[in-house]
């Protein structure tokens, strides 16, 4: 492989450092607002797009969807050319796809710009690690995780609370458009103050069929998780032929990057041992960090009766954990340069918050349920970034950025498919459960008197009621049937979430390196004067 190496290595003062992460912030700032704005009101914008369960979980299955398959593609980008242009165009992109949704007259046309946003998403999250990594090295990264964490919590927590708040007093349509004023400061930020070296060209063949065999393969496997037993029943042909179909893409997708001189993920990597744990671990945490953060929103609106607004104040304590966990153990890991305990703290924490949320249900003490929360956040907290920092730590520099998006990739299509195969059992279990309570139920609707033919249509419409606004005797036991179901998603991640435990423990507990990825890459130069590098 041709030799990647900076044109000059800078030694960055901390000055330097802060006035090059401040566009960097603003940006991952803005992709996580627009991504988070309509978390906590998606029920009521599916519900007035008259959609159904099925289309609540592709709102946002999607986006992750896009994330997945575009998070390597963008890592390949980064070693090969400009990281700040890359930033900016998926940054542009993110925003006007956002706009754009905001004009959105049915569900079909919300999930197209949400695919965009999930592209340009894929790009933001990647391209900030690996920016980080040209201007911090793995030790002292922990002393800027607060600054991470906190532009993280600022950006998740007050999304659906500013999104809540807009679909309560304006319209849930400029959800979209709240991020455009700070998209067009953080593209300018970036432009003045993130300062990187240059990467010296070199030939590559991009790997086309690798990228078409991935995007496909992962396609495949999401749609048949999210659409089966309610689109076409697990056991039927269709489903088979998607599985196989899956399968067998993904399988040449593998035998391809074996044979192709630049491929698309290095499988090389899984020689690795810290990368391949890594991903393994990362996998799990994807469906802790997404499917919990979509289904506890779905909770507090559809179980506990609480408008956009309160949902997204009420899905606080779960953010806290990983903003306040997360920003003292990267001191600390900073500061001491020991990070495994604190990531094997964090796997078990992972599996005792998600144990603790599948006990909860529609009338359980909110205290306890933002005790759960915050339980899982810390342990989110604690593993999610740091399976990014000691893959960077270990691997070859010139192949930082494929290594850290393949991380990112990983955790995406944890999340992915978790959130699709969770939100593919709700659509399937809900109804089930509201069969088995349907004599109940049909005996509440009759008690209404001249209003049981409106309400009982509005139940048998195929769309996602507002719970808040029925009657009483309806409301109690849908909210029930919505916690029960819900809760059942947390108690079967719970059990997955063991793995995360294993993998991180198997994890190599290798010191931090003290050098920045543009350091190593000149070090690297300097000892090989005859690399074969293109100006």
């Amino acid at each position: 492989m041709t030799a990647v190496a900076p044109v000059e290595k800078p030694k960055m003062s901390h000055r330097q450092i802060m006035q090059s992460l401040t566009g960097l912030l603003m940006g991952m700032f803005v992709s996580i607002l627009a991504g988070t704005v309509v978390s906590s009101s998606l029920p009521v914008i599916v519900s007035d797009l008259n959609g159904s369960q099925t289309a609540f979980t592709w709102v946002v299955t999607a986006t992750l969807l896009a994330t997945t398959i575009s998070t390597p593609i963008w890592g390949k980008l980064a070693d090969l050319g400009n990281r700040k242009l890359l930033l900016q165009i998926a940054l542009a992109m993110f925003v006007l796809a956002s706009a754009a949704a905001g004009f959105a007259q049915n569900t079909e046309f919300l999930i197209s710009m949400r695919v965009i946003q999930g592209l340009a998403g894929g790009g933001m999250g990647a391209l900030s690690q690996i920016v980080m990594a040209d201007i911090l090295s793995p030790r002292e990264r922990g002393k800027y995780m607060g600054l991470f964490g906190a532009v993280m919590a600022l950006g998740t927590v007050g999304g659906p609370l500013i999104g809540g708040f807009v679909t309560d007093t304006i319209n849930w349509r400029w959800n979209f458009f709240v991020a455009l004023p700070f998209a067009v400061v953080a593209i300018i930020l970036i432009q003045r103050t993130l300062n990187l070296p240059a990467i010296a060209k070199r030939k590559v063949q991009i790997d086309y069929l690798g990228i078409m065999l991935l995007a496909s393969g992962v396609a495949m496997l999401l749609i048949w998780l999210s659409m089966g037993g309610s689109q076409f029943e697990w056991n039927s042909a269709t489903s088979y032929l998607m599985v196989i179909g899956s399968i067998i893409l993904l399988a040449v997708f593998v035998l391809v990057e074996f044979k192709v001189a630049d491929p698309l993920i290095s499988l090389q990597l899984f020689k690795n041992r810290t990368f391949t744990f890594a991903v393994i671990a990362s996998l799990v945490v994807g469906i802790s960090m997404f499917g919990t953060s979509v289904f506890l929103s779905q909770y507090m609106i559809m179980a506990r009766g609480a408008t956009a607004t309160q949902a997204g104040l009420m899905t606080f304590p779960m953010m806290a954990g990983l903003l306040v966990v997360s920003t003292i153990a990267g001191a600390l890991i900073s500061r001491y340069g020991k990070w495994k305990a604190f990531v094997v703290t964090g796997a078990v924490l992972q599996v005792i918050g998600l144990y603790l949320l599948g006990t909860i249900h529609y009338d359980t003490a909110f205290w306890l349920v933002g005790l759960y929360m915050f339980i899982l956040g810390a342990g989110v907290g604690l593993v999610m970034q740091n399976m990014v920092l000691v893959v960077q730590n270990s691997v070859d520099p010139k192949i930082l950025g494929v290594a850290s998006s393949a991380v990112t990739f990983f955790r995406t299509l944890g999340g992915t498919a978790g959130t699709a195969g969770l939100g593919a059992m709700l659509a399937v279990t809900i109804p089930n459960m509201i069969a088995e309570r349907q004599g109940e139920l049909t005996n509440a609707i009759a008690s209404l008197g001249d209003k049981a033919a409106e309400v009982g249509a509005a139940l048998n419409s195929g769309s996602l009621p507002t719970i808040s606004t029925l009657p009483e005797p309806v409301r109690i036991i849908l909210e029930s049937i919505y916690g029960d179901g819900v809760a059942g998603l947390f108690a079967l991640a719970a059990p997955l979430a063991l793995i995360t435990v294993v993998a991180v423990i198997l994890l190599p507990n290798q010191h931090l390196n003290t050098k920045t990825n543009t350091e190593r890459l000149a070090e690297e130069s300097d000892a090989s004067p005859t690399a074969d590098t293109v100006a």
